[in-house]
């Protein structure tokens, strides 16, 4: 899999769901920030309020967000907002979603820094909300947002009522823009699972079956009974298996069949392929089978391929495979594509930035391409991208080793020991492959340093420390690429010494090419490291790639004579 870039969703709803004037106003705001992907616009006429959703890193999506805050609290006067939705500010509530490389407590954390912005900067009064609230009963929504924009003049400057950033008496502006909610909450996935059948009643008892909420108890257990209440005259619910859900049964038209439609607000307690597996066996119970599954919206990459995985790991298969392949896993297994086809360049949000912003790497280019522009006359890339395309050669031969060990005839029960082996390889792979495109990135801010304007002496100063602080780095990537590379040596050694001896060779091949990346890179470290100024810096970085080359040399010379041994034997 590919490396882990760090990506949230921002879903901000505007208390503005008619003067479509004002609305684009504020999604331009949004769109000013170029790192972003909007990726949807749902204004409310009866609410008076739009939900907009992008996405991007970190910084770039909170830069958007307060750009949109920004110009809420300019074109939307609460003093004469009506609508059916609850609300308290122009911007009613704006949560950050984790999507790839960040926790729900890493986005909270930012939502506060954010909130802490949005106050100080535009004197909106800010709420911390859910994963970010600073108190406890202030993690619900509705808490925060008691008494609605009406009850806020009485709020915002009481003690025990206050926002947590931005507190203040009452005035004018303050009654123009309200207050805001902002926090960070899981993912949301939007699901429906299709029915054979077409009965919504089929389809609600499902639903029921499975969903946290669950259904009333009934007097004698009976469906028939009357709904049994507690001391204080609730109705008493029986939960469902599922947690983290909320779902109802319906019939869609357009499909002339029933169906499951959920909504899985916490993808951690319950994912997307444990929620399936779960509606399909209270599908059978009551003689219906789901016969397979829509994604409403966007998801994360990891969704994908959690499922894959665990659908791999049911039927004892390697899991140590390319991601595309782990994803098709999944759509086969959950049939994702039963009412239309699901094409995952159009439903992963990883996928959908990649495509946005298409940048030709090296490692997407094909073995024709990349030997052609290795050979021509610019000098990147280089040693250090071929050392680094060796290395991932290298794991992707144990990888295969593994693969085809997991799978061999009569080792059924090793597979999981050669499926982690297989996993292994794949990680390195994808580190090293990045690392092809970093090296030539790093020769490329060597000459951009060496680019920069010299005509005053401060200048010079700068254009120095520009090159000194980029060759460092040029040195530094391929001393990573020679310490990945080392790792791929104990994988090709246990695939040579216990992996499929019909492919011991295939481990040796790999070792062959670790220890020609490991040298290479090494030459890359001592080459770049030999301009640097601090020459301690610069020996400590040569005599670690130094270190490592003996080792190679040895590992090398100890995976060969294992794989000469059993080829010969």
């Amino acid at each position: 899999m590919a490396l882990s870039k760090k990506i949230i969703e921002c879903v901000p709803n505007f208390s503005e769901g008619r003067d479509m004037q004002k609305i684009n106003s504020i999604v331009d705001a949004v769109k000013s920030v170029k790192e972003v992907m909007l990726l949807d616009v749902d204004p409310g006429e009866a609410t008076n309020r739009t939900v907009v959703t992008f996405v991007g890193e970190p910084d770039a999506v909170c830069e958007a967000a307060f750009r949109a805050v920004a110009q809420a609290a300019r074109v939307i006067d609460m003093r004469e907002h009506h609508g059916a939705h609850p609300r308290m500010g122009a911007t009613d509530v704006l949560p950050l979603i984790p999507v790839s490389g960040m926790t729900l407590e890493e986005c909270a954390e930012l939502s506060r820094r954010l909130a802490e912005r949005i106050a100080n900067e535009l004197k909106v009064p800010c709420y911390s909300y859910e994963a970010a609230a600073f108190k406890p009963e202030r993690r619900n929504l509705a808490v925060c947002r008691k008494g609605e924009y009406e009850g806020l003049a009485e709020r915002v400057n009481n003690p025990a009522e206050a926002p947590d950033f931005g507190a203040r008496p009452w005035d004018e502006e303050l009654a123009k823009t309200g207050a805001t909610a902002v926090g960070a909450r899981d993912f949301l996935i939007a699901v429906n699972y299709n029915l054979n059948t077409t009965s919504t009643r089929r389809a609600n008892a499902i639903a029921f079956d499975v969903r946290e909420k669950g259904r009333p108890m009934r007097e004698g257990g009976k469906l028939t009974g009357k709904p049994l209440k507690d001391e204080n005259g609730k109705t008493i619910m029986q939960p469902g298996t599922l947690k983290g859900t909320k779902a109802i049964g319906w019939f869609i038209d357009e499909y002339g069949i029933a169906q499951v439609s959920m909504n899985i607000t916490n993808i951690n307690v319950t994912p997307l392929h444990k929620a399936f597996d779960e509606v399909c066996r209270a599908a059978a119970a009551r003689g219906v089978r789901v016969t397979g599954t829509e994604i409403v919206g966007l998801v994360p990459k990891r969704v994908l391929i959690e499922a894959g995985t665990y659908f791999l790991e049911k039927q004892e298969r390697s899991v140590g495979i390319p991601e595309e392949d782990i994803i098709k896993i999944a759509i086969k297994s959950m049939s994702l594509d039963d009412l239309k086809p699901f094409n995952p360049r159009e439903k992963v949000i990883e996928y959908l930035l990649e495509d946005a912003t298409p940048v030709k790497r090296l490692a997407d280019l094909t073995v024709k391409e990349f030997v052609e522009e290795t050979s021509r006359e610019s000098p990147a890339p280089g040693g250090g991208t071929i050392a680094a395309t060796m290395g991932a050669l290298g794991a992707a031969l144990g990888a295969m080793v593994a693969n085809l060990s997991a799978h061999k005839r009569g080792w059924d029960d090793r597979w999981q020991e050669f499926s982690v082996k297989a996993e292994e390889g794949q990680k390195l792979m994808n580190k090293l492959m990045h690392l092809i495109d970093e090296d030539t990135d790093a020769f490329n801010e060597i000459m951009a340093a060496f680019g920069l304007p010299k005509g005053t002496d401060e200048e010079k100063a700068a254009r120095k420390e520009a090159i000194q602080t980029a060759t460092r780095h040029a040195a530094e990537v391929p001393l990573e690429t020679v310490k990945c590379s080392y790792e791929v040596f104990d994988l090709c050694r246990a695939m040579a010494q216990e992996g499929n001896p019909a492919s011991v060779s295939d481990a040796g091949v790999g070792a062959l090419a670790a220890r020609a990346a490991v040298r290479g890179a090494a030459l890359n470290v001592r080459i770049n490291a030999a301009s640097l100024a601090d020459k301690t810096v610069a020996e400590a970085l040569i005599n670690e790639a130094t270190d490592y080359e003996e080792k190679a040399e040895r590992m090398e010379q100890e995976i060969l004579a294992i794989v000469n041994d059993k080829i010969d034997a």
